[in-house]
């Protein structure tokens, strides 16, 4: 697909070839390009006169000159100001997101370990595209990254109703741009995000290793850098350190301020705790709370969700919420050190996103160099991060001992060969698998 930029450009080369440059020049020199599309050329004129004569006399060759030139059976029209002050409305509209109401500053419960990422967050809430472009901020699942996220479009939202507002998962980025490509619509694709006033984009890691991704992104981003727009950006690991991300892509995160948000220490703990128990109605006693917060230690995820087994248990058990009944209600929920084995369908799904490949097609039959690289990588890492026996795996993929037998074999000879792409991959891979357990 060509940008609209290129196109009008072709047209008017085309105008020139078939009128004077002078008439070209006087009618169209203050056009602009509002979208193409499949169905529409909508060109925006200041002038009520020129608009007219637009409409009139070169709505027919222009529509010509696409499909000579384009073989596109687009039609023209042509905007004043108030079409084109309804068409962004309408744009900002339709492509502005509705985030969690209870996603807010005043309910993040601050402490050491994400102070510095809160004020950040604030600072760019406050000046948006001002301060700190892009704003990456880094850290383990569950530590708060979205809820910061969702705070900053709340709040830039209250200030600025109208602000077009967009929010994308990293592999879903990568998802909507493969779906584009077939289907031909890759200028409402860009126009999406290259037109947001506030750029949103959780889990990033996922578009490394991703050349076609990373080439879109890094013209989106550039395109609202240059503009003044607000990027934020959330990811597991800092840029650096993301081995296969491109170093133009890395730098390019680097330039504003990068935040660490680590896993809460127990007084944040105890203050999380406290205030997640009173939004759901329950009185907990600070010796419970001590002994939660002693135990629950990875993340604000785990904690909320132990909050909520516990008011599960006391609604259905009908018991108070002392701390013998409360260890007996949550102790299966502390992971020991070291405990954690991935199963097979979570191996399988990080490998999918990671390659963009559909889990049936996976585990189907389909050979061609992409699809069968990400299946022969989800057999090494099954083999490799959990317990199950050659002819299990074969099980998950349908096919015998063998044959999975050869794909260990395959990915294990690339890294004893010191293929880098495929070191690169493993250990990516790996740590996006660790992150979810």
């Amino acid at each position: 697909m060509y940008s609209s930029a290129y196109v009008w450009a072709k047209i008017l080369i085309y105008l020139e070839e078939r009128m004077t440059s002078t008439v070209v020049s006087s009618t169209f020199d203050d056009a602009e390009v509002i979208e193409l599309n499949d169905e529409h050329l909508i060109l925006y004129s200041p002038s009520d006169f020129r608009r007219e004569v637009i409409r009139r006399r070169y709505a027919v060759i222009i529509e010509d000159a696409l499909k000579e030139t384009f073989n596109s059976n687009a039609k023209l029209i042509v905007f004043g100001d108030d079409e084109l002050n309804a068409y962004k409305s309408k744009s900002k509209v339709t492509t502005s997101m509705d985030f969690n109401p209870q996603f807010t500053f005043d309910n993040f419960v601050v402490g050491p370990s994400n102070r510095f990422a809160h004020s950040a967050c604030i600072a760019v809430t406050n000046v948006p595209g001002q301060v700190y472009n892009p704003l990456f901020l880094y850290g383990p699942p569950g530590v708060g990254k979205t809820h910061l996220l969702y705070a900053i479009a709340n709040g830039i939202r209250k200030q600025n109703p109208g602000a077009n507002i967009v929010y994308i998962k990293g592999d879903q980025f990568t998802n909507e741009l493969i779906d584009a490509i077939k289907n031909g619509k890759n200028i409402e694709f860009r126009n999406k995000y290259r037109e947001a006033d506030l750029f949103l984009v959780d889990d990033i890691q996922f578009i490394a290793g991703k050349e076609s991704t990373q080439e879109e992104f890094f013209h989106t981003f550039n395109k609202l850098y240059e503009e003044h727009k607000q990027i934020v950006l959330t990811s597991d690991r800092k840029p650096s350190d993301m081995l296969t991300l491109e170093d133009r892509l890395k730098s390019r995160f680097e330039w504003g301020l990068t935040a660490d948000i680590n896993p809460p220490d127990y007084e944040t703990r105890m203050a999380i705790l406290k205030n997640k128990a009173k939004q759901l109605g329950l009185a907990l006693d600070d010796d419970v709370c001590n002994y939660i917060a002693i135990n629950v230690t990875n993340n604000v995820r785990q904690i909320e969700g132990t909050v909520k087994k516990i008011l599960a248990y006391r609604d259905l058990n009908n018991m108070p919420l002392d701390l013998p009944n409360i260890s007996r209600a949550i102790d299966d929920m502390f992971k020991k050190e070291g405990s954690a084995v991935p199963t097979p369908s979570l191996i399988i799904s990080q490998v999918c996103k990671f390659y963009s490949v559909d889990e049936t097609v996976l585990r189907g039959t389909l050979k061609n160099k992409g699809t069968t690289e990400a299946r022969q990588m989800a057999i090494y890492l099954i083999r490799k991060l959990t317990n199950l026996s050659l002819p299990d795996i074969g099980k998950e993929f349908n096919r015998d001992h063998s044959t999975v037998l050869y794909a260990i074999r395959k990915v294990e000879m690339a890294l004893k060969n010191g293929d880098t792409n495929m070191q690169n991959n493993v250990r990516d891979i790996t740590a996006n698998i660790n992150s979810c357990l």
